[in-house]
Formats: structure tokens, sequence, C-alpha cells
């Protein structure tokens, strides 16, 4: 039987927020039902329920970076039992039977991946997220949260985790390997982590000096502002790899510029506006410019094994779900240290309302 949860929905792109009751599906024979503590807030959420990438479906319960305890298995489940602490990323289901789902690339599914909020499940029904008291997923794609990780700052590590560690791991960083981080938001402060932790060498590129220590303390090797444009000139030619982490609209020519022979800019960011570059910036010292979405199933898994190895955990701040909307603006103007966290225990202080 289905199973009344309260959430916390976009009814529109302004972002207003309402607590409402929730219908989570009766479990499959290989579903697994997690009891939510933690969901964090992804800049794609903010994307998404804005409805700036279009598609948007309201009332909407955003939220694919969530960590929770499981509370129940269906009839087939024998990977994970009650009481295992969990977490579920940007993905709750795909047809695992195309190439990409063999290959552990669920997030190509020929099919069409379901994503966890915002999508469509194999029966048609709207997917729901994190923001919520409880989720139902696909065993497959449900994650272990490796013993002795705190489970709040760990959250973020299901999208911005795998989101950085699947590039930094594609194209080589480790030592002796120069790497560029653009930005050091919520994104690009776990690349710091990780990409130190990997061996590599990292330098921040920031537009101001505000976060310098910060960086430095995760493990940068230097870090330089952007904004006078010094820096372009001062490290061209400089970077064997460099991970684009912000939202918004650079100078793709400027930042191209920094690499060196065969050196490599990936996107991870997803600005909505239009993005262009001059081809001799790819032509020149014989440049590549790619992108990466965060990463299958095993690879999450690897990513989170590898963090909690390194003592990797993201920076948090700790909020409560009436302070979500609020959240969203102090996300877009870079104001958050450094990805905010809700704490889903907080839905129940409020009354839901239909």
């Amino acid at each position: 039987m289905t199973t009344t949860i309260t959430a916390l929905q976009a009814d529109n792109a302004e972002g207003d927020f309402t607590t409402r009751p929730l219908q989570r599906r009766s479990l499959r024979a290989d579903d697994v039902r997690i009891a939510i503590r933690y969901a964090g807030i992804c800049h794609t959420d903010i994307h998404q329920v804005r409805n700036e990438w279009g598609g948007a479906s309201y009332p909407m319960t955003p939220g694919h970076e969530i960590v929770g305890d499981v509370v129940e298995v269906g009839a087939e489940v024998s990977e994970f039992t009650v009481g295992d602490t969990v977490g579920v990323g940007c993905f709750a289901d795909s047809c695992m039977e195309c190439e990409a789902c063999r290959d552990g690339e669920e997030q190509f599914c020929s099919q069409g991946v379901v994503a966890t909020y915002n999508g469509q499940d194999k029966d048609g029904e709207t997917t729901h997220g994190g923001y919520s008291q409880q989720i139902v997923v696909r065993d497959h794609f449900v994650l272990r949260i490796p013993e002795g990780m705190d489970p709040a700052s760990t959250t973020p590590l299901l999208c911005a985790g795998i989101t950085t560690y699947a590039p930094l791991k594609r194209y080589g960083a480790g030592p002796g390997v120069k790497v560029g981080v653009i930005g050091m938001g919520g994104l690009g402060h776990i690349a710091v982590k990780i990409g130190a932790a990997m061996g590599a060498e990292i330098t921040v590129l920031s537009r101001t000096d505000s976060k310098k220590e910060d960086g430095l303390s995760f493990g940068a090797f230097a870090y330089r502002a952007t904004e006078d444009g010094q820096a372009f000139t001062d490290l061209a030619g400089s970077f064997d790899l460099i991970i684009n982490t912000v939202g918004a609209s650079v100078s793709l020519d400027s930042f191209l510029g920094l690499l060196g022979r065969g050196g490599t800019m990936v996107n991870v960011g997803a600005p909505s506006e239009e993005q262009s570059f001059q081809m001799f910036s790819l032509l020149t010292m014989r440049r590549n410019y790619a992108g990466s979405m965060v990463g299958g199933l095993p690879e999450t898994q690897e990513m989170l094994n590898f963090c909690a190895e390194h003592g990797i955990t993201a920076t948090t701040e700790l909020i409560q779900a009436d302070q979500v909307a609020a959240y969203y603006d102090k996300v877009v103007s870079g104001d958050v240290r450094y990805r905010a966290v809700i704490d889903i225990a907080s839905l129940g202080d409020t009354v839901p309302t239909a």
C-alpha cells in the first residue's frame, strides 16, 4: 500500500514552497524505502524549480542529494537491510539493459534514465525527490554510506562529489598533473578536496580572493583571483586539466588559453545561457573541450569509498525546511559556504497543508 509522508514542494517557477502530504508508492520486489535524514541543495534544484532549463512540472519536490536510513525492503532485495545508512543521487531507475547501463553509466541510459525528481518512473508517474520524509527507490540506485562518515556533510557527495570525481579521474588527475578549478562554490570546493587527495597540483581560479584561505585549507596548491585579468597572463598555457564548476557564463576563450599542449577543459556546471568560444582556442596547442555529467552507480560508490578513505566530506550549512527559498537566493549569489543541507526532521515541525 502507498505511504503518506510530508514533502516540501515548489508550486511555481518563482520558488514558492509549500509543505504538503505526498504519496510514496508501495514497494516493488526490488525497491528500498528510505527515511530521509538530510537533503542537499544543488544548483540543479534551483535551475529546475525556476524552470531555467525548461520542462518543469509542478508541484515539484526537488532534491537528489539524499542520505537516510533503510526502513523497508522489497522481497527480492538482498544488498540492504533495515537500519542501513544509505544515499540516493540524481537517478532512481533506468532500463538496466542497454549498453550504457551494462557499462555502469546509467546516466546515459538509451531508454532515458529516471531522474530522482521532475522525471517519470516506469508507471508514468512524476518522480519526487529528497525534500521529503521518505523516498522509494529501486535497489540498484541505492548507495551505501561508508561507516564513520558524517551523514549531513556526506549528503552533497551524492551529486557534487561524483560530478567532480568523475572528470578528475577520467582525465588523469594525480601526482605531477596541474589542475585548475574554476569557481569554489558547492562543486568547486569538493573538486579541490578530491583533486588534492588524488595527488594533483590544484589551483583555484576564482573571481576574487574572498575564499583564498579556505581554498588553501582544502588542499589547493595555489589560489588566483581572475577579476583583474592578470591571472590569464601569468598562467597562460600552464594547466593539464581545468574543471569548470560554475553555473554561469564565463569567458571560455580566456580559460582555454590557460591550457598547455593537449590540455583539456571539462565543463560540469550547466549555465542556462548559450556558451561559445573561438575555434582557434582549441586548435592552438591541440586543446580539448569536454563535458561531464555526474557518474554511474559503480563509480559513485567508488567515489564515496574514496572520500571515506581520505576523510573528505562537503563543508556545509545545515538549514531548516522553512529556510529553503531564502537559501536558493544565497546559493545563486555565492553566499553559502559551501553547500546547504536541509535537516529533514524540520519538516515535522510544520503542519502539512493540502
